[in-house]
């Protein structure tokens, strides 16, 4: 048996005098109160990070194919010929193969892989901006046209009343689909009827008149408060298009991390010259760019709880290495290296980290749950998009922030250690 294991072994279990157990305590505490921390904080913001990025992927989809002249203002729109090579067949997209590019030692290394899905859904849609009015009120709105390829997975979760549009085969529907912050502005419910005014491209007044058939609240208060679902065909009326006429098209895709390979894959493989593809992060990406900085936050976070655990790691190895003076001058008398000793106290450190390692993950662990199962914490959903602090749990992230406290507080004991070394073993087997 190891020696310096079987030692410390023996010192772990043996106890010691009130002062130093009370201070293992602390050092016990401290890493398990960094680990919840650590734990909470990064399946919060990766709950948080993952909910956001739904929810504009559900409303808009991942790319976005539209005339290349369409610019980033969504009221501006171009027609495009609804019949295309690649509609609907690209939604049988599999794994596609493309150039990784990665960053080593400072140099930028290509390699071919897979991504790690496909090609999901895809469905047409055509825009265009109007006035509402109903009970003497006025409210900009834009109309986004959905047709029978519209994929209902992502809006039925935040259907809050009535139903989804009924689009007969042979007429036009005119019902509509307002947001929740819309029906409140302006008083209406489901059956009422209400007047939206356009402007046409001959600078012509139109009205129409629609139906509510359905209230949504997706949480996004800045899409929320803008747009209403209809009928594709009541867009494609109002512009003068023909009903082979679209704005253009929303691709889903199996995987988000798939996205850049993807967008490129749609524009060089299959798109026709007069077409072009964006992705929603490029279309939207002062939102996805401030989801991007919590990654800071959260780092921010973990270094801080870091430095508690070591602080105190290496508070309390100071003090076990004080209280067996007697016991480091006995050994060192016996012929013990300075470095098996050291070694005594570096696995007994292990110990009280891997104790303190236990109930963070207990504890840690629980609170997610607990979060996850009835939502105590809320959040202000005008502010922050979500009703509720969502919580996911990322079972690699959580091994990996296991394994790094281990190893890189153990890493930090190692100089303290030296202390070991200075402890003369003739004044230490004296010392009382």
């Amino acid at each position: 048996m190891n020696f310096s294991y079987f030692i410390a072994r023996k010192v772990a279990t043996g106890g010691g005098q009130s002062f130093s157990r009370m201070i293992i305590r602390i050092a016990v505490i401290a890493v398990a109160v960094s680990m919840t921390v650590m734990i909470l904080a990064s399946s919060l913001i990766a709950g948080f990070k993952e909910e956001i990025a739904e929810k504009i992927f559900g409303f808009w989809g991942h790319i976005h194919i539209t005339h290349p002249n369409q610019s980033r203002s969504i009221t501006e729109v171009y027609p495009v010929d609804l019949n295309q090579p690649f509609y609907p067949d690209i939604a049988s997209v599999g794994q596609v193969d493309y150039l990784a590019h990665e960053r080593w030692f400072g140099q930028t290394v290509q390699r071919e892989t897979k991504t790690n899905g496909g090609i999901r859904h895809i469905q047409s849609y055509a825009l265009y901006s109007g006035i509402i009015r109903a009970n003497d009120e006025l409210e900009g709105i834009i109309l986004k046209g959905i047709g029978h390829d519209f994929d209902w997975q992502f809006l039925d979760k935040y259907l809050k009343e009535g139903q989804p549009l009924s689009m007969p085969d042979s007429t036009m529907g005119n019902g509509i689909l307002i947001s929740q912050y819309t029906a409140d502005r302006l008083k209406l419910k489901i059956g009422d009827k209400f007047s939206v005014f356009f402007v046409s491209s001959r600078y012509e007044q139109l009205e129409r008149r629609f139906t509510v058939e359905g209230i949504y609240r997706t949480g996004l208060e800045e899409y929320d408060r803008q747009f209403a679902l209809v009928d594709i065909r009541k867009i494609q009326q109002i512009l003068g298009w023909t009903e082979e006429q679209v704005t253009g098209f929303e691709v889903f895709v199996d995987d988000i991390d798939d996205l850049g390979p993807l967008t490129e894959y749609i524009y060089y493989e299959e798109l026709p010259d007069s077409l072009y593809a964006e992705s929603i992060k490029e279309k939207m990406r002062a939102i996805f760019d401030w989801l991007d900085l919590q990654d800071v936050n959260e780092w921010v976070i973990i270094g801080l709880m870091l430095v508690v655990s070591i602080i105190n790691m290496i508070t309390a190895l100071l003090i076990l290495i004080l209280e067996r003076t007697n016991m480091i001058g006995t050994l060192k008398s016996l012929g013990s290296s300075n470095w098996s000793i050291r070694r005594i106290f570096l696995y007994y450190a292990g110990y009280i980290i891997l104790v303190g390692l236990f109930w963070g993950n207990l504890i840690g662990l629980g609170l997610c749950y607990l979060q996850d199962t009835f939502g105590l914490i809320t959040l202000d959903e005008t502010n922050y998009y979500l009703s509720v602090a969502p919580i996911k749990i990322q079972w690699g992230s959580v091994l990996l922030l296991n394994v790094g406290t281990l190893v890189i507080t153990l890493l930090f004991l190692i100089l303290p250690s030296y202390l070991v070394s200075r402890i003369d073993p003739v004044k230490a087997i004296r010392f009382k």
